[in-house]
This record gives C-alpha cells, sequence and structure tokens, in this order.
C-alpha cells in the first residue's frame, strides 16, 4: 500500500520513467542513452516507498506513453520494465522477525535468482514468438536491410555468417543485456536512497550473495544440451550465456570477500571495477569464480579470519 500523501511523489517517477521512451518517440535519437536508466525511477519509488508506489509509478509511465499515441511502445515498457521492477521490488521488501527480535531481510542470492529467472522467461518468449536461429535471423534481416543494402558491396560475402552468428545468441544477448540494465538501475537505486537515509530497507551485504542450488543444475542441463546438438544445443548455449549473469553476481560476492582482507578494501574494488568496464574480460574470470565457490568453498577460505 502505498503511504498517505505520496502518491505524488510516485505519480513524479513514474513521468520521469516515461521520459526516456517520450523523448525517442518525439525523435531524439540522443535519448536513446537515457533509456537504460528508465527503470531507475521505478525503484527509486519503490525502495522508498513500498510495492504500490512501484507498481503506481509504472502504471503512470504506461498511461503516458499510451497518451503519446503507441499503444506498442506502452506494452514494451510494462513488459520490460513495470513488470519485473515491481516484481522484484516485492520480494526485496519481504522480511521477517528472526530469535532475539532480529529483522531478516530477503537474501541478495534469491534476488538475483529472480532475476535469472526472469531472463530465462525472457529467453523463453523469444524462442516462441520469433523461433529459432532462422527465425531470428529473418528478424535480423528485415531491421538490418537498410544497412546491408548500403554497404553491399563492402560485406555482401560474409553478412549471411555473420546474421546467424548473432542470431544464434540473439535471445541470450537481448536477456542478458537487459538483466544487467534491471541489476545496475536497482543498486543505483538502493544507493542513492541509502545515502540519504530514505530506502525502505538496509543495503544487502553482496559478500553474503549465495546462489540457490537450482541455478547449478540448470547450468548442468544447459552444458548437456550444448553436447546433444540441434536445437537442443541452440538453447543450452543460450540459457549458459544469461547463466554467466548470476554467477558473476556470484563471483563479485567472492572478491568483495577477498578484498576485506586488504587494508583498503574500497580502493581494491574501484580498481577492479575500473578495468572490468574498460577491458570487460574480467567479469569472465569473476563469473568463473562464481561457478566454483560453492564447490570449492571460495568465500570461506578467503573470508577475514
Amino acid at each position: 500500500m502505498v503511504r498517505p500523501g505520496l502518491v505524488g511523489a510516485a505519480v513524479i517517477c513514474g513521468m520521469l520513467a516515461a521520459g526516456p521512451y517520450v523523448l525517442v518517440l518525439t525523435g531524439s535519437a540522443g535519448s536513446m542513452i537515457l533509456i537504460y536508466l528508465a527503470q531507475l525511477p521505478l525503484f527509486a519509488a519503490g525502495l522508498w516507498l513500498g510495492t504500490g508506489a512501484c507498481a503506481l509509478a509504472g502504471l503512470v509511465a504506461a498511461l503516458v506513453l499510451a497518451g503519446t499515441g503507441s499503444l506498442l511502445t506502452a506494452g514494451v515498457f510494462a513488459a520490460l520494465n513495470v513488470f519485473p521492477v515491481v516484481v522484484l521490488i516485492r520480494q526485496s521488501l519481504l522480511a521477517r522477525t528472526a530469535p532475539g527480535d532480529v529483522v531478516e531481510w530477503y537474501p541478495p542470492g534469491l534476488l538475483a535468482a529472480w532475476l535469472t529467472g526472469l531472463g530465462l522467461v525472457a529467453v523463453a518468449g523469444m524462442l516462441v514468438f520469433l523461433g529459432g536461429p532462422q527465425g531470428m535471423e529473418g528478424a535480423l534481416r528485415e531491421v538490418l536491410a537498410p544497412v546491408f543494402d548500403r554497404r553491399a558491396e563492402e560485406i555482401a560475402p560474409e553478412h549471411n555468417e555473420l546474421l546467424a552468428s548473432i542470431a544464434f545468441i540473439l535471445p541470450a544477448i537481448v536477456a542478458t543485456s537487459w538483466m544487467v540494465m534491471t541489476t545496475t538501475n536497482g543498486c543505483l537505486a538502493q544507493g542513492l536512497l541509502a545515502r540519504f537515509g530514505a530506502s525502505w530497507r538496509p543495503s544487502p551485504d553482496l559478500a553474503g550473495l549465495s546462489l540457490p542450488a537450482w541455478i547449478s543444475m540448470v547450468l548442468a542441463v544447459a552444458a548437456a544440451a550444448i553436447l546433444v546438438g540441434g536445437t537442443a544445443r541452440f538453447v543450452g548455449v543460450n540459457v549458459t550465456i544469461v547463466l554467466a549473469v548470476p554467477f558473476c553476481l556470484a563471483g563479485l560476492a567472492v572478491l568483495h570477500t577477498m578484498a576485506r582482507r586488504f587494508p583498503r578494501p574500497a580502493v581494491t574494488l574501484v580498481t577492479f571495477y575500473v578495468l572490468a568496464a574498460v577491458f570487460g574480460w574480467p567479469l569472465l574470470v569473476v563469473a568463473l569464480l562464481g561457478l566454483l565457490d560453492s564447490p570449492l568453498g571460495l568465500r570461506r577460505r578467503f573470508a577475514q579470519p
């Protein structure tokens, strides 16, 4: 339920969330980068005012987009932003009282699991609506046809192979991009609110993130599907790429645990994040750490005495 007197704040957050999409619809190409932050006001409304405020902000944003005459954009916005953010906000605000009157908030590992589940649903949705690699390659051709026509003399011989390669992992590319975007916006919103003492719940400790066992089981099934080949290989490859996100989060938990052994943990972490942003490949190493964390007990070994 939205707190009395704070409906206006939720409405403002909804209008801010719709802003980047409205700018794009009006032809402002430079505003495309702002779409990446469209979830930030929704997360802020939820983590500040509660699940009801988040849902209200999402409804306002969808109505604003529908009012511009683009019902399709409003529907896409609701599916990609409103529904998943409301689900994640609802889960993140769950809490229970443990013995000793200690409040236990919903753990970050289970939030990562919900995010993973939503990413897998997105992959399944693309498989249903676009079909297998052939259907996705056809969709890519329609989108990129003008580009290829202008450069036909340069890349005509090899663009078929390029399209086939991209189409093969297109569901995973879309899903992982959305998962990273959602994680980034959620962390930004929680960090900003916590800094001003306005967050509903305390910020979770990333070092305490532990993934549920079903994620490792799904990874094992996906690896087996890759060995089978055919359509199973297509599904297995995309699922494996999506699962790299939660294992990367688990690897970051290991990294944060290791950093606490240094005199200045913040310097160590900032250095890593800068290197990861510049080069990208350090995240693959972190994902490997997350994969090995549970069977090898890495965090237990690196934990501060």
